[in-house]
């Protein structure tokens, strides 16, 4: 009886790996350098006339404290008009705003942007207003956007 339970237990833990389409977690490869990707994404925030908030470099914030991480950097930012709106969808949306993306490099130098897939907030604030819902998915493709234009190396 005890292995009749412990198999869809093992599956169910196995099929939450998974890292397709509604994923929590999405991330774009990077054709440039960590440091080239950030600086790119502060740009096209400032041309697009989003708000930078702000852009926190963890591994200087390691090594200030003696301990080291591989270069890793999120970058802040917004449109207040569009994030109050998400507000008012559900107040609690302010644990997940400003917008946010995560630069990460790996022993092998390659960079990788990542993000939380907005459909997650669906779920995570119980937004179920068609408006909302339409709010959230043009937000993901934005961050899509936004991830894929600053990891595209310049020709």
């Amino acid at each position: 009886m005890k292995k009749w339970l412990l198999l869809p237990m093992v599956a169910l833990i196995f099929s939450g790996c998974d890292d397709s389409k509604g994923a929590f977690l999405e991330s774009v490869p990077s054709q440039n350098d960590l440091p080239t990707a950030v600086h790119k994404l502060e740009s096209i925030i400032q041309k697009e006339g989003l708000t930078h908030f702000a852009t926190i470099d963890h591994s200087a914030n390691a090594k200030k404290v003696n301990m080291s991480l591989k270069p890793e950097t999120v970058v802040l930012f917004g449109n207040p008009v569009v994030g109050s709106k998400l507000m008012q969808c559900n107040p609690s949306m302010g644990v997940d705003l400003p917008l946010r993306l995560l630069f990460t490099t790996n022993y092998e130098g390659e960079t990788t942007i990542t993000y939380v897939n907005p459909e997650y907030w669906s779920l995570k604030h119980n937004i179920k207003d068609k408006t909302c819902l339409a709010i959230i998915n043009q937000i993901h493709i934005a961050l899509r956007d936004l991830a894929e234009k600053a990891g595209k190396k310049e020709k």
